[in-house]
């Protein structure tokens, strides 16, 4: 395992060069690519970078309070870890290592429909709260039986993704052969063998991880969806407005909408009965050109106006970024990339050391603010571009 204390490992972008390292190409660009021309995926990272601190200097804060709370749930800090599929492909602990490091570090953690852990092994796994995020991927019987065993394992929160309304073109993942990587043709990946074979010990794990390929929340038909099927039953299971009305049945927790980014599809979901928003973009995966997750936070923060929670994710890589969507109006946020970089170099540790540098980044800002708690800050604390709404 490579080393994850400094001077090697400082910030996510050394997290991220230790994962390119580990994992084949295909893999690396999983995680760390777009749709299309990947323009708001940029578009994400650079919305943080044109927002400017206004520090309160002159002041003493001995002790930075970064606690929070969100949907009854208590936060050592204002972060959960955003579902992310496909992860025992990045690293053997995936979704389970993910889980426990989050526990471990009092945030939050949301699982995936498409995670290579069963939902009962991450309850065991982790002491911090547990999200459950949702696809209508296998229809509706094999949805509501998922969310059954999600509720007996005790996710208390259910997030509804509503931005797939076909699967995005994420145009390194055709380049690179990932849909016949997650197919079960070993004829297919023949051709794409080379740049596993770079990797000698990630392909080690990769053979011997029998599950890897295999959906145990997802059930259909007796078996659990496998890799290569996901794509055409996401097709064939499109979230609409008219399925909130079952899913609030199926669902007895509250229930956030994933996806929103205007201000109209925030009010329709607090219209269809949900306590909170997560404004994004899916990572800039699915629909290029749409509206950086930051900039649309202040929209959706508005048409909310107090009635729901709101979060975001999207762009976040250091701990300040997350102190700037706190001071725009989120709760808290979710980050996906800079954990998933950990998870793809080091696995569990990596996680860890992902959060680790999030949280002293934010405890620092904070400071550096002069400011005692992020529960004070707000609007007055940032400066925003002119040009944004």
């Amino acid at each position: 395992m490579p080393s994850l204390a400094p001077p090697e490992v400082v910030n996510i972008s050394d997290l991220r060069r230790l994962a390119e390292q580990r994992v084949p190409k295909a893999v690396f660009d999983y995680i760390d690519g777009g749709a299309e021309g990947e323009i708001t995926l940029r578009e994400n990272v650079r919305a943080f970078e044109e927002v400017v601190f206004r520090p309160r200097n002159a002041v003493s804060v001995k002790h930075p309070d970064l606690r929070t709370s969100v949907l009854g749930s208590e936060l050592s800090f204002p972060l959960i870890l955003a579902p992310i599929g496909f992860t025992r492909l990045f690293h053997p602990e995936g979704e389970r290592g993910a889980a426990e490091a989050a526990g471990k570090a009092g945030i939050g953690y949301c699982l995936s429909s498409f995670s290579g852990y069963r939902a009962e092994e991450l309850a065991k796994a982790s002491s911090g709260p547990l999200w459950y995020q949702l696809y209508l991927a296998g229809g509706r019987e094999a949805v509501e039986a998922s969310l059954e065993r999600a509720q007996k394992a005790g996710f208390s929160a259910l997030a509804v993704t509503i931005d797939t309304n076909c699967p995005g073109l994420r145009e390194r993942d055709l380049r690179n052969g990932i849909p016949q990587l997650m197919s079960g043709s070993l004829f297919a990946k023949i051709r794409f063998t080379p740049q596993l074979l770079e990797r000698p010990a990630w392909l080690a794990s990769f053979l011997a991880d029998r599950d890897v390929m295999k959906f145990p929340n997802i059930v259909v038909n007796g078996a659990a969806m496998r890799a290569g099927d996901v794509r055409d039953m996401l097709l064939q299971s499109i979230v609409s407005w008219a399925d909130m009305k079952w899913i609030r049945q199926a669902w007895r927790g509250p229930i956030l909408l994933k996806g929103v980014i205007t201000g109209e599809d925030a009010r329709r979901s607090l219209d269809e009965g949900a306590a909170g928003v997560i404004v994004s973009n899916h990572g800039g995966r699915q629909l290029d050109c749409s509206s950086a997750t930051l900039r649309a936070l202040p929209e959706v923060v508005e048409a909310v106006n107090g009635r729901a929670e709101v979060l975001v994710d999207g762009g976040i890589r250091r701990g300040g970024d997350i102190l700037k969507a706190i001071c725009l109006g989120a709760k808290a946020v979710l980050c996906g990339r800079a954990y998933a970089y950990g998870l793809a170099a080091a696995g569990k540790a990596g996680v860890a050391r992902a959060i680790e540098i999030l949280r002293a980044d934010a405890e620092r800002t904070l400071v550096l603010l002069g400011c005692a708690s992020v529960k004070e800050l707000d609007r007055s604390f940032v400066q925003v571009p002119k040009s944004w709404p």
